[in-house]
């Protein structure tokens, strides 16, 4: 029998899709081995997930063909301000009116300075 946490649940709730290592290799056109040192660089954040606990990337931090712009400069500060790997998607996908939309959604859109700002103001 799987159990799952009701943070698994929470987070499965807000990414719409994710993508197993393989396919970002894939989406990245690098090679397989090296998708964990991107994730351990900070430059993505995965989670494991599912009944295999798969680690797994959210579908929208790559496009076109590369890690979307201004990412890994988010998960730098929101790391260094003392968010888990869960938290950090779950503040990225969190809908926020004020921007609007997600700030994984403004990120895509080339809207990450004041994804940032926002980043850097939840450490005062």
């Amino acid at each position: 029998m799987t159990v799952f946490t009701s943070i698994d649940v929470h987070i499965d709730s807000l990414v719409p899709s994710w993508l197993n290592l393989p396919e970002v290799a894939e989406r990245l056109d690098l090679e397989v081995t090296r998708i964990r040192p991107l994730i351990k660089e900070g430059q993505l954040v995965a989670i494991r997930r599912g009944e295999n606990k798969v680690l797994m990337v959210p579908a929208d931090f790559i496009g076109d063909g590369k890690i979307v712009k201004g990412l890994p400069g988010t998960l730098t500060l929101l790391k260094d301000d003392g968010f888990t790997d869960e938290e950090i998607l779950e503040w990225l996908f969190t809908p926020d009116p004020t921007l609007p939309g997600t700030p994984a959604q403004a990120l895509r859109e080339n809207r990450g300075t004041e994804v940032k700002r926002r980043a850097q103001a939840l450490a005062v």
